[in-house]
């Protein structure tokens, strides 16, 4: 993905009296960095009192081991943002800290809300005082100012007001809290570490730290994890599940399992059914690192064609690069990417990507293979066309600039220079991940055709985006 796509957030919890909590979470939310790589923070709690550290960067730049030292406890979440709303800022890092009737609480947020700001409206009048831009902190004060006496009571009641997509990790003083929308957009899994429990936005992390993967959240549903052990219920529920499908497109590493999916295979299955639709006579078929490795692989396998990874990724250069004067940032492409030229010339290439969102990047691939040789270059991608904006937890761009919002598919063919242009078909794209897109999966970013009303939210509520 050449474009700019940026992930959503990573989540993390752990109840684990006895053991270093801190650690276990610096350790969760690094396996987790994929998934948010401009701040970083955890939030501990001992019984008492609740800890909290976070800062701008990486989760190995946020956290030194004096840092570590202080969050004492024994249980803990943890968080890697990238915003969607709100700013990139220091106030806006997670866990978010507030206090409300029933006590201090930190929350931690994968997704994106539709109603934040009218959720805002309400609890300003009921006397929430917000330090921060993000849709987070109105789900956290939300949940602070809920009415009842159990926490089944007051999630219940928050999770009927709150509309969108929200995974989250929960502390208290004595109580760590997992919960996912009743639409299952974001993912989010749990298991069993040393006698306690884990809950991540994502398998990986859980398999790290050498816990035993229970299973996934299931859509509406709720972990609550004290000194009683585990319970859960369900906190709302949907007739529809809308999982975001970029999950196992682009998002999450190919060693995780979604919703039983496991990223890797479904990367490849998607690259198999790419071939069958959008057939072409080549000599070699490369995939772009990393996320398009797999279905490269996946096309080439179906298509009989040979696999060589032609591009070689400096992988230093990721969002914390800083940016260079013009003249060098009018070769950021060569600085991510250099080619095997002796393996390219006089080939005719099927170069296999993920996704082409703004299409500003993808002309400068295809530009370098033809300047290392390269006879032909045919251009395949796992996407469908991206025409709409995603609402949902994905700074995926403004529909104005995506191309295939304003482009036909020959007209971005000859933008990016292709010799040929093959998009993965809607239904192919749902054959793939083994789901009924109007049933399982969210892909309004391709139909336009949102899980529920947002337009009628955001016309309601205009959503600070920074």
């Amino acid at each position: 993905m050449l474009d700019n796509l940026k992930e959503s957030c990573g989540v993390f919890g752990v109840y684990a009296p006895g053991e270093d909590v801190s650690r276990i979470t610096f350790f969760g939310i690094f396996a987790l960095q994929h998934r948010g790589q401009e701040s970083a923070g955890i939030a501990t709690a001992d019984g008492g009192k609740l800890n909290l550290h976070t800062r701008m960067g990486l989760v190995s730049q946020v956290f030194e081991e004096d840092d570590l030292e202080r969050l004492k406890g024994h249980i803990a979440i943890g968080h890697t943002r990238y915003s969607t709303t709100g700013s990139s800022r220091i106030i806006n890092a997670q866990p978010i800290l507030v206090k409300g009737p029933w006590g201090p609480m930190a929350l931690a947020h994968n997704g994106n809300i539709v109603n934040a700001m009218e959720l805002r409206a309400d609890l300003e009048r009921q006397g929430a005082e917000f330090q921060t831009t993000t849709d987070s902190e109105a789900i956290a004060w939300m949940i602070a100012f809920a009415p009842g006496k159990t926490w089944q009571e007051r999630l219940r009641y928050a999770m009927a007001r709150i509309k969108g997509a929200y995974s989250l990790t929960i502390l208290t003083p004595d109580t760590l809290i997992g919960v996912r929308d009743p639409l299952g957009v974001r993912p989010l899994c749990f298991g069993r570490l040393n006698g306690g429990w884990v809950i991540a936005s994502e398998t990986c992390a859980l398999e790290h730290l050498g816990a035993q993967v229970e299973r996934d959240v299931r859509p509406g549903e709720v972990l609550i994890i004290d000194s009683q052990g585990l319970q859960t219920f369900n906190g709302a529920t949907s007739e529809r599940r809308a999982g975001c499908v970029f999950e196992l497109i682009y998002f999450a590493r190919p060693d995780s399992r979604i919703d039983g999916n496991l990223v890797y295979q479904s990367r490849e299955t998607m690259g198999a059914r790419l071939a069958i639709e959008h057939p072409v006579e080549a000599d070699i078929v490369t995939g772009i690192p990393d996320s398009a490795v797999a279905a490269g692989l996946g096309y080439a396998r179906q298509a009989n064609i040979p696999y060589s990874q032609v591009l070689t990724k400096n992988r230093y250069v990721g969002r914390t690069f800083i940016q260079p004067d013009q003249r060098l940032r009018d070769l950021g492409v060569r600085l991510k990417f250099n080619t095997l030229p002796e393996i390219i010339k006089g080939k005719r290439v099927v170069l296999v990507d993920d996704s082409i969102v703004r299409g500003t990047t993808t002309p400068h691939i295809v530009s370098i293979l033809r300047k290392a040789g390269a006879a032909e270059v045919h251009m395949r991608v796992c996407a469908p066309p991206i025409r709409w904006s995603c609402h949902f937890g994905v700074d995926m761009a403004t529909r104005s600039e995506l191309i295939a919002a304003q482009k036909s598919v020959e007209e971005i063919r000859v933008k990016i220079g292709a010799d040929s242009l093959g998009y993965l078909s809607v239904d192919g794209l749902a054959a793939s991940v083994g789901g009924d897109d109007k049933t399982t999966f969210c892909n309004a970013c391709f139909t336009g055709r949102y899980p529920i009303p947002v337009q009628l939210e955001l016309d309601k509520f205009a959503l600070e985006t920074v």
